[in-house]
């Protein structure tokens, strides 16, 4: 059976793993990106299933992530973490759509504050593995993007964009940190 994760990989397996799954991540965020981008302009079916899939994609990677890093304790703790904020979010997000886009720009910016604070936490435990110079920039990027998108839910004229620009951004990061895991991994 072919999986993302070993649960039982050494730490060169982990650093396969993490390159899979960053690299998942960079194409769902580029695919999201550009679907949101097209629905943007308000919160129709297909935007309000984009914004929810979004925290529950980033909760299913944290599952997979926590498969490969159960010997790690310190990145385990974080992951559990930032799996129970992407859970909450999707609900909350799943609520706030009915409240408008001021309502989802809140939900989504405190969830990129915390998200960010706990990517930067993880980076820090996995920086020996490689390539988490990245995640530690995208989460300090995402915890001010966060205030951002808090700060524009109380003016005229709110949109979506901005989101899909902060996904697009953040796929990146993932796709320099498995392009950095690599090469990393060439090195050891």
């Amino acid at each position: 059976m072919d999986t993302l994760v070993d649960t039982h990989a050494a730490p060169a397996d982990v650093t396969v793993a993490l390159r899979r799954l960053y690299l998942l991540r960079f194409a769902f965020a580029a695919v999201w990106a550009g679907l949101l981008f097209t629905a943007a302009d308000g919160l129709g079916p297909l935007s309000v299933a984009l914004l929810v899939l979004y925290p529950l994609f980033d909760a299913a990677c944290a599952v997979v992530d926590l498969r490969s890093a159960h010997a790690d304790t310190g990145a385990v703790r974080r992951l559990y973490v930032n799996l129970a904020l992407s859970v909450l979010t999707g609900i909350g997000l799943a609520i706030a759509t009915t409240s408008g886009i001021e309502a989802v720009l809140r939900v989504w910016g405190v969830w990129a504050i915390t998200a960010g604070v706990t990517q930067v936490a993880v980076g820090l435990v996995r920086r020996r593995l490689g390539g988490q110079w990245a995640m530690i920039a995208s989460g300090s990027i995402s915890t001010l993007a966060g205030a951002s998108f808090v700060a524009q839910a109380g003016k005229d004229g709110a949109t979506l964009t901005n989101l899909a620009g902060y996904a697009l951004l953040g796929g990146i990061f993932f796709l320099v940190s498995a392009v950095r895991l690599k090469a990393a991994g060439r090195k050891a």
